[in-house]
Parts: structure tokens; sequence; C-alpha cells
């Protein structure tokens, strides 16, 4: 029986000294999931900061401050005022021609005035030529036909412009005499605020010495095209 009763105790001290070795498995099993969980949830904590806050405010930043610089360098008036980057014509840039826009044995009444810009980069007319019709500055100013346009007319390089004018209007028949001209000057008006720049002769056309003039005359302001500032002259 005593020899029993220690086989019994020995057995039971196998199983209690067995017990803790299965409980280290479970505390490390424990510690590593605690380990495991913490790592993933840090990296991904930093990881999302770093592009939310720096990448996507700069660029963006940048983008919208280089148009704006742009366009309003683009937009600027330049010295003359005209509303445009480029600077007005000067009388010494531009070439001269008239066309009669009569046909032949009616009274000359109605010129096409052509300017063409001798420089290779733009320059602009602003409102209407002031047109004389006789020698001299004390000459009487054409009147314009109607409110020049506002807008400046950008000539470009090697390019025209054009403006229409009438001349005489008195259809009255008899010998009465009527003045008479050889030429025509048209002074350049500069942008808003500043000087007149110069002035332009036009000699009339082949075939033609002198015309008759009178104050019915009329001019229509500079246009980039012939059939724009002929056709309210034409109507006269």
């Amino acid at each position: 029986m005593v020899a029993a009763l220690l086989a019994t105790t020995a057995c039971q001290g196998d199983d209690q000294a067995a017990g803790p070795s299965t409980a280290a498995p479970t505390g490390s099993a424990s510690a590593g999931g605690s380990t495991a969980s913490a790592v993933p949830s840090g990296s991904a904590s930093t990881g999302g900061s770093t592009p939310e806050t720096t990448a996507p405010t700069g660029d963006s930043g940048t983008g919208s401050s280089t148009p704006t610089a742009t366009g309003s360098g683009d937009s600027g008036e330049t010295g003359g005022g005209n509303g445009t980057q480029y600077a007005d014509c000067e009388a010494d840039g531009l070439t001269t021609e008239v066309e009669l826009q009569d046909e032949r044995g009616e009274t000359p009444r109605h010129f096409l005035l052509t300017v063409t810009n001798k420089a290779k980069t733009p320059c602009v007319l602003n409102d209407a030529p002031q047109v004389r019709l006789k020698a001299g500055n004390d000459a009487p100013i054409v009147e314009t036909l109607g409110e020049p346009d506002s807008e400046p007319v950008v000539v470009e390089g090697g390019g025209k412009a054009y403006a229409g004018l009438y001349v005489f209007g008195n259809d009255e028949g008899g010998e009465a005499e009527y003045d008479q001209s050889d030429r025509f000057t048209a002074t350049l008006v500069a942008g808003e605020g500043t000087e007149l720049s110069g002035t332009l002769t036009f000699d009339l056309p082949d075939g033609l010495d002198t015309v008759s003039v009178d104050d019915a005359a009329r001019v229509n302001g500079w246009a980039g095209t012939e059939g724009l500032a002929m056709r309210p002259i034409t109507q006269l």
C-alpha cells in the first residue's frame, strides 16, 4: 500500500510540473499578438499623414499663382495708354495710299485711305485720324462720321488699316467755284491722355490733280478691313 501511494503522488507531481509549460506558450502568443497589432497601427498612421499635409498643398499653391502673374502681364497697358501690349503707330513707320471709290466720270467724292505698317512688330491706331483737306495745321479738321470705334486697331507687322473719306457733298451745277485740294493729311491720335503722334500725307491717286471739297466732308475711323472702313461712307 505504501508503494502504491508513493506512485500516485509521483504521478500528480508530474502533472503539476507539466502545467506551467502549457501556460508559457499562451503568454508568448499574447505578447506576440500585441506587438503585431501595435506595429501596423503605428505604420498606417505615419504613412497617411505625410501625403495629406505636404505634397497636395504645396503643388496646389504653386499652380494657382503662376497663371495669375502671366495674365496680369499680358493685359497691362503700355506707356501710350492704348489698352494693349503694343505701342502706338508712328507716322514715319507707316506708308500711305489713296484709292478713288467712284466710277470714272462721276464727281470724285469717296476715297479709301490705306496705311501699311513697315515694321515687323504690331502697332496700334486709335479712334479716327484727324483729316485735313487743305494745307497747313490751321485748316479745319474733317468731322468724324458718327462716333469712332473706341477699340484700338492693332496693325500687324506688314499689315494694313483703312479709313473711309467723303470730301464733297455739293450737287449744285453751274459755274460756281469750290474749294480744291491736291492732297489729304491725317494726324494720328495717340492713346488716351497722351499727345498726338505725327501726321501722314496722302497724295491723290493718279489722274487726279485736285478734287473739290466742302464742309460736307466726313471721315470714318480706322478699321481692319476695307469694307468696314467704306461701308458707312458709301451711304453719303
